[in-house]
């Protein structure tokens, strides 16, 4: 004879629902009763209670419990595990947060399968790279795989929506990993083609700085960065890039030369400012006295700093009314001195200069006339003098 269902104990069918219902399965439950922090749900034909924890619900920890869900709705869950509290006994915790992660992290697997690329927002930084939001679930990048150069700065990128490509998907240990890096790599190669095809040698623009170093300044074109060399920065002497530019500051530059191969651009900022001696004629002319540095000192004569820029020649013979071998018997490198103005010829680059012409001769004799401004050709030299056209002392007397 056939056993009665009804004969069959109570805590056997219990038990018998109780193990019909797996950890990782997906299932359906009506919301049975809400608190602040908790559902407490019925999973449908098993007769066994559940609870979804708030946290289990949104990904967002502000939202109200009370919005999320209500009495009666009916919810598809994932079972995460059996409860380990007491009170709680022969229930299990599920959540729908996680089912919802669940098909995002198969459709990230499914991109990944076909190579596409996907668009997240940065939320964050750690030590080892950026967080990303990508239609709510989390991401990581690298740092090395942020950009195709070494970033320092990675709180730069928080705020910025980047184009990424999927490198590994597991759900199972909410692993999402990504890179930037490619397409930053064709993006730039993209900028770079744009740049050189619109730039040409001589054209003048203005853009900003985007980083020093102690050779150079390099100033961004749009996204491909340009070189201006430390010699190229100031017609006067500089020590480093940082004593005259900063990060960030707009500045107005001249393409001296484009290399497209090398993907390089030689870039110069002094080439769009005057140059010293372009005002030199309208502050100094023949005759003028001048106050001026000693710069340099060859066997011939010193070169004299009047104006930022502006080196005139000091001849030996020009230096005193007694004969002198050699300048550096009596000058010395950073002395200052008070010179008269011989010539000026700007187109040349030539100034020539003179110490004994402030200085009374202690060997004319009373009725000897004031000799009149010496007139003289300039040796060559660089900066308008050669070093090796030397010039008769004689001349200069």
């Amino acid at each position: 004879m056939a056993e009665d269902n009804n004969s069959i104990n109570p805590m056997e069918q219990a038990l018998d629902n109780f193990n019909q219902v797996q950890v990782g399965d997906v299932v359906e439950a009506e919301v049975l009763s809400i608190d602040d922090h908790q559902l407490v749900v019925g999973i449908d034909n098993s007769g066994v209670e559940g609870v979804v924890p708030a946290r289990e619900l949104s990904g967002s920890s502000k939202t109200d419990i009370h919005e999320l869900a209500k009495v009666g709705d009916k919810l598809e869950l994932l079972v995460m595990r059996r409860s380990n509290n007491d009170k709680e006994d022969g229930s299990f915790i599920l959540s729908q947060r996680r089912i919802a992660n669940r098909k995002k992290y198969e459709k990230m697997a499914q991109l990944q399968a076909e190579d596409a690329t996907v668009t997240g927002q940065v939320t964050g930084t750690v030590k080892s790279g950026l967080l990303v939001d990508i239609d709510g679930l989390r991401g990581f990048v690298p740092a090395s795989m942020i950009s195709d150069h070494f970033v320092r700065d990675l709180k730069r990128f928080v705020g910025q929506e980047l184009e990424l490509k999927i490198i590994e998907v597991e759900a199972a240990n909410n692993r999402f990993v990504l890179s930037h890096k490619e397409i930053a790599a064709a993006q730039k190669a993209e900028q770079e083609a744009k740049v050189f095809a619109e730039l040409l040698p001589g054209d003048v623009l203005e853009a900003q700085v985007s980083r020093l170093t102690n050779f150079g300044a390099f100033i961004d074109l749009g996204g491909v960065d340009g070189l201006v060399h430390i010699s190229q920065i100031s017609h006067q002497h500089i020590a480093k890039p940082s004593d005259v530019l900063e990060p960030g500051q707009t500045v107005k530059v001249k393409v001296l030369d484009l290399d497209p191969e090398r993907g390089r651009i030689s870039l110069s900022i002094k080439a769009t400012q005057p140059g010293p001696w372009e005002d030199a004629a309208a502050k100094i002319a023949p005759g003028d006295e001048v106050d001026g540095v000693v710069r340099r000192l060859t066997d011939f004569g010193a070169f004299i700093e009047v104006l930022p820029g502006v080196e005139g020649l000091l001849h030996v013979s020009q230096i005193s009314w007694d004969r002198i071998n050699k300048p550096a018997d009596v000058l010395e490198v950073g002395q200052e001195l008070h010179l008269k103005v011989l010539n000026l010829d700007v187109d040349q680059k030539r100034l020539g200069l003179s110490l004994k012409a402030l200085i009374p001769d202690p060997h004319a004799k009373e009725e000897t006339k004031e000799p009149e401004d010496d007139h003289y050709t300039l040796p060559e030299e660089e900066r308008g003098f050669s070093l090796g056209d030397m010039v008769d002392a004689d001349q200069f007397k």
